[in-house]
């Protein structure tokens, strides 16, 4: 262990821990806590304070130093009274800078260029000065006449700032063995930055796709301004400020694929994208999730009992869950099996306008008692009370909801996003896996019936149940056990901490 250094192993977090609960926070507290004999860092990065709570979990004894960064935070003083001086090849540099993003060529971004007095990317220049403003006005005439030019202005302005605090947040950085990013995005460009400037490994992981996950929230966000005539509007086509934003993630995903080694997924097609979006096969490996098989194992149902009628969704109560159609199949199931109950579990105070359409969606519905918000709730106290877990998502990478629950005992019903498919039925190539059987059912996207039919089948039928759980048991104690998946990444940061890199030669 290298005590010249504050950390082992600095983890880049985007919205994630320690100040959001579940998910991608969860696997990082595992990590953690797992490998107490590394001395963990944290960076998160957030859109604005006022927008996260406190701190969401109990930081380990080997989580030894926290920085936060706000993307969107207002800079007091940060507009200048005048325009700034800039060397006359200005306009050069950001023509050459969007050329080399756009061509997809690693290190585009130089974060030394982004700070340097006197560079004219630096952000009172780019912000501020006439060379940008014309070049701005120049790219809306010749490439962007839907929007307005107020609202091209302004996005093209917001999509550029938070590369200042990141590159300022680069140099600041504690001092750390190896960084990890669990996303692309602006988490996987700090890293490419403190990479660059630390000259230490940078490891890479998605648990979904960041790119995809970001192009879906970008689709629906009302925070983007739409000018077309609604009459004549191609619903097929994807407005220019929204295609603009997309564009952005994408490069910066390239960037982040172009520097690090490894660049893990979770499972095959998670790898398979990757590739196809810009990372190198070679670097690319698998790294399926890992919960506590031993811990949850208790709380198996003998085989003998049937199921209670309850359908849960562990989750957090935002539009990515699609939690209304688990409202909507709650209603269905209903109709027939009038006992039942489902559960919506987890946080509500992400996406509150989202949350209040899903409360108003099960009272248009008449659901009453049938449907229930629960709230965060400890997964030991809920699971033995849950007939079938359900996962209604329209986005996912390998959820450990799904396998929190196989250890339980409980079978899932899951919409066909990410692997799923693979934690139902078994990995395609794999005959073991496959032979284990059904551990429940996988139905399309926003099908309400489906989902409530599976159900249904799943808790009228002994027999049915009883062979899915044994293939949820089987399966996640063969296959996604933590100690396993611990293991792993232990191995994998000895290996970059003990060998020599491009980076550290």
């Amino acid at each position: 262990m290298n005590n010249e250094t504050d950390c082992d192993i600095l983890l880049l977090l985007e919205g994630t821990y320690p100040y959001i609960k579940g998910g991608v926070s969860s696997w990082v507290h595992q990590i953690v806590s797992g490998l107490p004999h590394w001395r963990f860092g944290g960076v998160f990065i957030g859109s604005r304070r006022q927008d996260y709570a406190e701190i969401q979990y109990q930081l380990p004894a080997n989580f030894v130093t926290l920085s936060e960064h706000y993307l969107f935070d207002e800079t007091p003083g940060s507009t200048p009274l005048r325009p700034p001086r800039l060397p006359a090849d200005a306009q050069a540099s950001y023509v050459r800078l969007h050329e080399s993003l756009r061509r997809g060529e690693s290190g585009a971004f130089d974060p030394e260029a982004l700070l340097e007095p006197g560079s004219a990317l630096r952000e009172a220049a780019f912000l501020h000065g006439d060379a940008a403003w014309r070049y701005i006005t120049q790219c809306y005439e010749t490439g962007a006449s839907e929007p307005s030019f107020l609202d091209y202005f302004w996005t093209v302005r917001n999509l550029h700032k938070p590369l200042w605090t990141l590159a300022e947040a680069a140099r600041t950085l504690p001092r750390t063995r190896l960084l990890f990013s669990p996303s692309t995005g602006y988490a996987g460009l700090l890293g490419v930055f403190g990479a660059q400037r630390q000259e230490c490994p940078l490891v890479l992981m998605e648990h979904g796709i960041y790119t995809k996950e970001r192009r879906i929230d970008l689709m629906n966000a009302d925070w983007i301004a739409d000018t077309r005539n609604p009459l004549l509007r191609d619903p097929t086509e994807v407005s220019h400020l929204r295609e603009m934003w997309v564009r952005f993630f994408e490069a910066l995903g390239r960037q982040a694929y172009a520097r690090a080694d490894p660049i893990v997924s979770l499972f095959g097609k998670a790898r398979q994208q990757q590739i196809h979006d810009g990372a190198d096969p070679q670097r690319t490996r698998i790294i399926p999730n890992g919960v506590d098989v031993a811990g949850l194992r208790a709380l198996r149902r003998p085989t003998q009992d049937a199921p209670p009628a309850v359908i849960g969704l562990l989750g957090r109560v935002v539009p990515i869950k699609d939690i209304k159609t688990f409202i909507r199949a709650a209603h269905r199931l209903r109709e027939r099996l009038p006992e039942a109950q489902a559960w919506i579990i987890g946080p509500e105070d992400e996406d509150p306008e989202y949350s209040r359409e899903c409360h108003d969606l099960a009272r248009a519905l008449d659901l009453g008692d049938a449907l229930q918000f629960l709230g965060f709730q400890r997964i030991h106290d809920i699971l033995p009370k849950i007939g079938v877990l359900v996962l209604s998502s329209i986005s996912e990478g390998l959820p450990l909801s799904v396998l929190e629950g196989f250890s339980a005992g409980l079978p899932s019903v899951t919409t066909d996003v990410g692997a799923c498919s693979e934690l139902i039925y078994g990995r395609e190539g794999d005959a073991a896996d496959r032979a284990l059987g059904a551990a429940g059912a996988v139905v399309g996207l926003a099908d309400h019936e489906a989902l409530a039919e599976r159900c249904a089948e799943l808790l009228e039928d002994q027999a049915h149940y009883a062979a899915a759980v044994r293939a949820a048991t089987a399966r996640v104690e063969r296959y996604y056990d933590r100690p396993t998946m611990l293991d792993t990444f232990d191995a994998l940061f000895a290996q970059k901490l003990t060998t020599p890199t491009e980076e550290t030669r």
